[in-house]
């Protein structure tokens, strides 16, 4: 049961993420400074570094919690699912995990469209594939090992690879297109012709 606290909290969140998604889409985010947002949302800057740590993380949220919510939704996974599977579902719980689908295409593109915040994204994502590792070398029911590490990895490394993909084009086509059309197609396109 959510509190009215927390449901002040979210609203507080909400309108600081609008202010800031307007300004950097008038501005660009580079251009757009932690002051702006704090003065448009009607705020200190103090309670907004309460609300959001960084500035990277009104765009990118909280990438510890989401990581560790794939990784565990992935862990979650029934044994039988195959580790290509239980990665699809940790991916589908993490996209809309704090935003809506319309959020997160605005996101998205400005992850895609500037370099400081790709950058940071793809360093992101480098960590949470080496957690993710040894959960699908569990899946896997591999021993420890440079073979079954190799193998664990390469699935890990392929899925995020497809995800982005994915992402990207369904951001640079406005969300017009199916995203998970977009990643099966792509998952697809690598193992049929690897």
């Amino acid at each position: 049961m959510t509190t009215l606290w927390d449901r002040s909290r979210q609203a507080a969140v909400r309108e600081i993420l609008d202010t800031a998604v307007r300004l950097f889409a008038e501005q660009g985010y580079e251009q757009t400074t932690i002051a702006q947002i704090a003065r448009e949302a009607g705020i200190s800057q103090r309670s907004l570094f309460r609300y959001f740590g960084t500035k990277e993380d009104l765009v990118c949220g909280d990438q510890d919690a989401l990581g560790e919510l794939l990784k565990q939704t992935v862990a979650r996974q029934p044994a039988e699912m195959s580790a290509w599977d239980a990665l699809r579902a940790g991916f589908e719980a993490i996209l809309t995990a704090n935003h809506t689908p319309d959020r997160v295409l605005e996101l998205s593109r400005l992850i895609f469209e500037t370099p400081s915040l790709r950058a940071r994204y793809v360093e992101k994502r480098l960590r949470w594939q080496s957690e993710l590792v040894p959960v699908i070398r569990a899946r896997l029911g591999a021993a420890s090992g440079p073979a079954a590490d190799l193998h664990a990895r390469a699935i890990v490394a392929t899925v995020f690879a497809c995800v982005d993909t994915a992402t990207e084009l369904w951001a640079a086509h406005e969300g017009r297109l199916d995203l998970a059309v977009l990643y099966e197609d792509c998952l697809a396109a690598v193992r049929s012709h690897g």
